[in-house]
């Protein structure tokens, strides 16, 4: 099969400005913005114009290029200091994906050193980072789809694909290479509530690479494995703690759960980016609350009863007994737990 999966370009960087696809109009609406502040970033970060956990790393790290232009135009002499609003700035945008984190920490990482224009310097780390997630994903691509059997099934959640990387996808990395080698039957995705990336994202990219993809509401997940049609659950992570623990969109936990009663696999696809040794376990890792109005409201609509309030966590912690196997793009984890962890990041 000749398919092209890395045709997205969702994350550009420009004539000092950064270009992202607006994720909160797909499918209806492919849109550019344009981003010149690092300011815009975080609040493009925030207000979910990109998301994913590798994905918001990236663009957190444009962000550092464009951080660093406006304070070498105040200070030449002391743009690192000057710099530090901005960065902490990018740091609050999503408090859970510790992609975020690690590429700031990354990038401040040769502010030292720099002489003269931090421009170009740190524009050339910003693209290695974003070019080393891409081809990590298709090492876990290729790693994932080799512990699938022939004719599987499988059900994502969310969307772990290009879009929420810098390209090809970790989730979806494993069923594009999985789908390229002839091994899968049958796609499933959650709609995922409330910001329906399935429904909006993942199920746009696997159609945009003309792989059909099944929609099902969330709650249809326990359903579909009763009547024994998936082998396995694929999914990616915001957060993965020393022991195995894996923070994943809200209702990751659910489908866990699920798939342990009904005999199915459980993969979680992270690069290693993704993976917090200083958090020894899950309950550590800060979930991010967001407003009531993404769950009492639809494109604007409200659906929930006037005077009724709602609970809006955008993540879950997975136990890591309920997890098969973590993929990375370095090796894979079976049964994961911290000696596992610790093997796989010395």
């Amino acid at each position: 099969m000749n398919i092209k999966y890395d045709n997205l370009h969702h994350i550009n960087y420009q004539n000092d400005k950064l270009y992202l696809l607006d994720q909160r109009k797909l499918p209806q609406e492919r849109t550019i913005i344009e981003l010149e502040t690092a300011f815009e970033v975080a609040q493009a970060i925030k207000d979910m114009v990109v998301r994913g956990a590798p994905a918001i790393g990236i663009t957190a790290a444009y962000g550092v290029v464009l951080a660093a232009k406006a304070a070498y135009a105040i200070d030449p002499n002391n743009w690192q200091s000057v710099i530090d609003n901005d960065m902490q700035l990018l740091a609050k945008a999503r408090p859970t994906a510790v992609n975020l984190v690690w590429a700031l920490e990354r990038m401040r990482g040769g502010f030292a050193e720099i002489v003269g224009n931090p421009v170009p310097i740190l524009l050339k780390e910003a693209q290695q980072i974003h070019d080393e997630d891409i081809a990590a994903n298709h090492k876990m691509g290729d790693l994932g789809a080799a512990l699938l059997p022939s004719d599987c099934r499988v059900l994502t959640h969310c969307n772990a694909g290009a879009l929420a990387t810098g390209g090809y996808g970790t989730a979806l990395g494993v069923i594009r290479s999985a789908y390229t080698a002839g091994k899968l039957s049958k796609i499933y995705a959650d709609e995922t509530r409330p910001w329906l990336q399935g429904a909006r994202l993942t199920a746009w990219e696997l159609l945009q690479d003309k792989i059909a993809v099944t929609l099902l509401a969330d709650s249809a997940a326990a359903a579909l494995m009763q009547q024994n049609r998936i082998d396995w659950v694929i999914v990616g992570a915001d957060r993965i703690t020393a022991n195995g623990d894996v923070a994943n969109k809200i209702g990751t936990y659910s489908l866990a759960v699920l798939a342990r009663q009904h005999g199915v696999k459980f993969m979680v696809v992270a690069p290693t980016s993704t993976i917090d040794m200083n958090l020894d376990v899950g309950n550590q890792i800060v979930i991010e609350e967001r407003a009531m109005a993404e769950i009492l409201t639809i494109a604007g609509q409200r659906i929930g009863a006037s005077g009724a309030t709602a609970w809006n966590p955008s993540f879950d912690v997975t136990p890591a007994a309920l997890v098969d196997v973590i993929v990375t793009e370095t090796g894979v984890v079976e049964q994961p737990n911290r000696d596992g962890l610790l093997a796989l990041m010395s």
